[in-house]
């Protein structure tokens, strides 16, 4: 029952803030148990934009295969995380992933494979096509929301569109409800349990400021920009821990991002850069590009600049890397409309990007000697030299063979990776760390188990769905 704040109403036994695949997940299995739940959706659309429907609709574990023993999962969150994951967070989303994608699979949601390929034999039917640009109506994470949504309404739930939370209501140091705004009015939603699985913070300018980027502006939105960090707002008023807010999953992307839609989310220039080189306008490179995409475009946010920073590279990698990506650079964002500049010499690739020539024949030929060597990590800074563990392997390549490229570059931000703790039931935690009565998260509003600083990306959906199921199975265990 929903009604005025000013009226007495029924519980339900759970209150979803948000209806991406954490809460669609959460609100599906809580119904299947017989709970009265509702989903409140501050989106309006029936297809209502969320990063979860903008995905590739892949389910994996820091690119390994769901499937692996608990054990190995555990080990790769712990490698990938360099320790920095907390461990009971890491153990439950270990233990439980090939169970959601079973249940997943229960509730009819429909699974194709892309070759041997190890972390891609979960992807959301029908599969997304392999084109530039945004392409999501129809795929397979909106299918997979569509179905769940219907899953919920057959069971009794409700989905409210156009309904958006607004703080959280407390009595007794425990939380009894929701009050939302929703045609105008102020509408309170009692409940015994709530769920906040609203996303990130990314699109909250202000928090980015705060956290992330001193220019937020400069830094491209590569998801639905619908993350707002109301559920963290709420969240903190009551009282909720959290992790460090400092780091985000997102990749490469082309600079025209920002005025050419075809060349965002994909095809992303992680291979470009990663391969080759990243530098700055002064033409040095600023960060260690062997950890991968998400971290070097967590490193250009941190830019005085944003957008200052260019890949560099040579027909080697643009052949070779720049060709063989899922969705790729080479010769997708040509094709797009991206910029990518090519010269027969490093001095004149330098005037076309406006660098100093000196200074980037420098910084080239240090890193080829050192590349040859085997000195990279020397360099300053440091560049490794391995496949990162949980990343999606890009070989290390010289800057040597003509023509040379380079292609504008911005830092894409999909979600923060920092959030709310929570434990291994989803249950909100305190700073004493001491769960608040009737308050769960899930989703990428979460922090914590992808590790503090320098937080390293897990994978989305797999996480949302994890522990957007095991939020609704302790919520009935709470009822029952």
């Amino acid at each position: 029952m929903v009604v005025t704040s000013n009226m007495s109403v029924d519980k339900y036994d759970a209150v979803v803030i948000g209806g991406g695949i954490a809460g669609l997940t959460a609100a599906a299995r809580a119904a299947q148990g017989g709970l009265r739940v509702v989903v409140l959706e501050r989106g309006t659309a029936d297809q209502y934009a969320c990063n979860s429907r903008y995905s590739g609709g892949i389910l994996h574990i820091a690119f390994h295969n769901i499937r692996e023993p608990e054990a190995a999962l555990v080990e790769v969150i712990e490698t990938a995380t360099r320790g920095k994951a907390d461990p009971q967070l890491a153990k439950a989303f270990a233990a439980n992933a090939a169970r959601t994608v079973d249940w997943l699979c229960a509730e009819g949601v429909q699974f194709t494979t892309v070759g041997n390929i190890a972390y891609q034999q979960w992807v959301f039917a029908p599969r997304r096509p392999l084109t530039p640009g945004l392409d999501w109506k129809d795929r397979g994470a909106d299918v997979t929301m569509r179905l769940l949504e219907r899953n919920i309404t057959q069971r009794g739930g409700e989905v409210l569109r156009g309904t958006a939370a607004n703080s959280l209501i407390v009595e007794n140091g425990r939380v009894v409800g929701v009050d939302a705004h929703r045609n105008g009015t102020t509408v309170r939603f009692d409940a015994r349990a709530v769920l906040i699985a609203d996303g990130g913070f990314q699109s909250n300018l202000e928090l980015l400021r705060e956290n992330i980027s001193s220019r937020p502006s400069k830094v491209m939105q590569r998801g639905a920009a619908t993350g707002v960090g109301d559920g963290l707002r709420m969240a903190r008023q009551v009282g909720a821990a959290t992790s460090e807010l400092t780091d985000f999953y997102g990749h490469l992307l082309s600079r025209d991002a920002f005025n050419n839609e075809l060349v965002w989310p994909y095809p992303q220039c992680d291979e470009l850069g990663v391969a080759g080189i990243v530098i700055n306008a002064r033409g040095e490179r600023f960060a260690d590009e062997g950890r991968g995409g998400v971290f070097v475009a967590n490193a250009i946010a941190r830019l005085d600049d944003p957008l200052s920073a260019v890949a560099v590279f040579d027909e080697q990698v643009w052949q070779g890397p720049g060709k063989n990506a899922r969705i790729p650079a080479n010769p997708l964002l040509v094709e797009a409309g991206g910029t990518v500049h090519s010269a027969p010499t490093l001095a004149a690739l330098a005037a076309l990007i406006g660098v100093p020539a000196i200074k980037l024949e420098k910084t080239i030929a240090e890193y080829n000697a050192a590349l040859a060597a085997g000195t990279l990590a020397e360099l300053n800074p440091a560049r490794s030299s391995k496949p990162i563990p949980g990343n999606a392997p890009i070989p290390t390549m010289p800057v040597s063979k003509a023509p040379y490229y380079a292609v504008p570059l911005c830092a894409g931000i999909t979600y923060t990776l920092g959030g709310i703790a929570t434990d291994a039931h989803a249950r909100v935690l305190r700073e004493s760390g001491e769960p608040i009565g009737g308050l769960y998260a899930a989703g990428s509003c979460t922090g914590g188990l992808e590790g503090r600083s320098g937080a390293h990306y897990l994978g989305g959906l797999i996480k949302a769905a994890v522990f957007g199921l095991l939020a609704a199975e302790h919520i009935a265990e709470l009822v029952k």
